[in-house]
């Protein structure tokens, strides 16, 4: 529950931060300036900016998810030597049933109720600034006969805009990539809430962009620039992501591991149709009631609450009962889930770069048809000049570039 709050404050913080100008001019001197930094060009420098901010609002969305995924519950100790902030507060358990719980809930917030504070923030904003505007501000008021200077008029009236707002746009769509693949074998149903809230935020922005806020100034681009290779780092820290969950964080790899070494079934034995019985004691650790801290000691050991006396507990480990040390069994745990994710990141990988190489990013007909149309472009130009040059010079032209030749 604290970690969905922090969360929540995290995006409301995040679309704050987003229009910030302390912020923004925060992050252009560190990126013009800190660490002996001069970029030669503009296009260097809003890479060098691009990269830093996306890195600052990764981590900033991600902190809590990443510690759900792979700290929670697993840096706090064990009975009888938990690890305590201050020596006097415990560390936050996991769920019962596992930490895959804890990570999808987290997820079902990110997905569903930040997407939506989000949204409602993006366009929120600018709607109040109009209006705020409009009837707290001075309207130039003239009476104007010529459409276009009209338009202008009107034009100017609105939100103004700056080389930001197009940023912003790609950071989001970058941001919201990153949560629907990176921890999608935790949330399956990301990707679908993700397509569901950009049909709605696609219609929000056209509307602010052509209702509240002014005209863009156009600005010739090859194609989106830093941000393919941004993409393609996502890529490839979702197979990492989604690999550590599934190795990690979800139950798969004891699962297997008891069904075929630990369980009824195991060296090939068939003995009853359900493989994975008795798993569930089979993954419980036994801690002893006399073993308690004495900020833990409980004054009742159930003999008056229960009518009888509890002498153990058990708890979601694999350690004896002794000395609390690790068992074999964790042993053989943990070296099937660390081949398990090495083969599974490479395989996937691989997969990946191969798709990439047959899968090329400008198709063959759509390159024919832009070099179709720069030679058609090139030799109409060709033909103009050609046509403004008189006929008499033409031969000494022509001797002049063959002499010189």
């Amino acid at each position: 529950m604290h970690s969905c709050m922090v969360l929540i404050f995290q995006s409301c913080f995040q679309t704050k931060l987003g229009n910030d100008w302390i912020l923004r001019s925060m992050l252009l001197f560190i990126t013009t300036w800190c660490f002996a930094e001069r970029p030669r060009t503009s296009l260097a420098r809003e890479n060098n900016f691009t990269v830093k901010m996306f890195t600052f609002q990764f981590f900033t969305m991600f902190s809590s998810i990443i510690y759900i995924a792979f700290f929670l519950g697993r840096i706090n100790g064990h009975p009888s030597n938990y690890v305590r902030i201050a020596k006097q507060w415990r560390l936050e358990e996991c769920h019962p049933s596992g930490c895959m719980t804890d990570l999808f809930i987290q997820m079902a917030v990110v997905m569903i109720l930040k997407q939506i504070l989000s949204s409602c923030m993006e366009y929120a904003v600018p709607s109040l600034k109009h209006q705020w505007k409009r009837y707290h501000k001075k309207i130039l008021k003239e009476d104007v006969k010529d459409e276009v200077k009209d338009h202008w008029i009107k034009n100017y009236s609105l939100s103004s805009i700056d080389s930001f707002s197009l940023f912003h746009e790609f950071l989001e769509m970058a941001i919201q990539y990153s949560f629907t693949t990176i921890f999608v074998a935790a949330f399956p149903l990301a990707p679908l809430l993700a397509l569901v809230n950009n049909l709605f935020e696609i219609r929000l922005d056209a509307r602010k962009m052509l209702l509240l806020q002014r005209r863009p100034i156009p600005r010739k681009g090859k194609d989106i620039g830093i941000w393919v290779k941004i993409l393609e780092a996502i890529g490839v820290l979702a197979v990492i992501g989604n690999g550590l969950v599934i190795a990690i964080t979800s139950d798969f790899i004891p699962r297997l591991v008891y069904r075929y070494e630990y369980g009824p079934c195991a060296n090939g034995h068939n003995a009853v149709d359900n493989c994975l019985m008795g798993y569930v004691n089979n993954s419980l650790s036994v801690f002893y009631t006399k073993h308690f801290e004495n900020e833990t000691r409980l004054k009742d050991n159930g003999s008056e609450s229960l009518g009888f006396r509890v002498k153990y507990c058990r708890y979601r480990d694999y350690r004896t009962g002794d000395d609390y040390e690790y068992t074999s069994q964790f042993w053989h745990i943990f070296a099937a889930r660390l081949g398990f994710l090495v083969l599974f990141e490479n395989v996937v990988i691989s997969i990946k770069y191969i798709a990439a190489w047959f899968v090329p990013d400008v198709p063959a007909s759509v390159a024919n048809q832009n070099l179709k149309q720069t030679y058609e472009r090139l030799q109409k130009e060709l033909q103009m000049t050609n046509r403004d040059i008189p006929d008499n010079q033409m031969p000494n032209r022509c001797r002049y570039q063959s002499t010189t030749v």
